[in-house]
């Protein structure tokens, strides 16, 4: 492992980086749109990496077992092995390897640009996603369409009127952040629950936008090592 400095092309020093020989190793599923996010932001920076397969349903949730509880306590994914640490939260390995790998910015380098994407991405990773994982969605029972449908809607009917005024190609401007990279895998949850995305202009352009990009399409949950056949694209 060697650390290095980078250097944009405006002459701006970055600040050090780790340039790093061993591959991250992302522990995650496909469906999991915390996994999704990770897979983008990987994509995007060119990051190669491993993959291992965590099913959330086999065995009673493989997620759940005491190996498993040594990389990541709360039990859920993605777990991420990097640069000799464990990461389990999607928004601090996006921001890490942000931080130390070159490559596009993923929070730009404006302090305003930068803090709106992080609103975004707060809003829709601690507002709006935690409340259709599988533990809270599996308490819920019969009724966890609708509880997931009111929640989505709840939070889009918030995040819609943010995205109009931060939008340019993308969520904040025109370039690609962590915004878009929440964005997305939200989205596909909200579809996967029959959440009438059309009613939310902004999210829905966006989305279509990003859907067309590469790192967007390989990391999709449709084309992933675990997943299902019968899901495949």
């Amino acid at each position: 492992m060697s650390m290095e400095t980078e250097v944009f092309s405006n002459g701006t020093d970055r600040g050090p980086f780790w340039s790093v020989s061993i591959q991250p190793v992302l522990h995650g599923y496909f469906r999991s749109s915390c996994s999704w996010r990770v897979r983008i932001a990987f994509a995007l920076k060119g990051i190669e990496y491993d993959q291992v397969p965590v099913n959330l349903i086999k065995d009673g949730g493989q997620q759940l077992t005491e190996q498993y509880k040594k990389l990541n306590p709360m039990l859920q994914v993605p777990a991420v092995e990097i640069d000799g640490i464990t990461l389990c939260q999607s928004l601090a390995v996006i921001q890490y390897v942000d931080e130390t790998r070159p490559g596009p910015r993923l929070l730009p380098a404006d302090p305003k640009k930068r803090a709106q994407v992080r609103m975004i991405s707060d809003i829709i990773a601690s507002g709006i996603q935690p409340l259709q994982n599988l533990h809270v969605i599996q308490k819920i029972g019969a009724e966890k369409v609708q509880w997931a449908q009111h929640f989505i809607d709840r939070g889009f009917q918030a995040l819609e009127p943010i995205l109009k005024q931060t939008a340019g190609k993308y969520c904040v401007g025109d370039e690609i952040s962590m915004a878009d990279i929440c964005l997305v895998p939200q989205v596909y949850n909200a579809e996967r629950f029959k959440v009438e995305v059309w009613q939310y202009p902004t999210i829905n352009r966006l989305n279509q936008t990003l859907l067309e990009i590469e790192a967007f399409k390989v990391t999709n949950p449709s084309c992933q090592p675990d997943t299902p056949a019968d899901l495949r694209a």
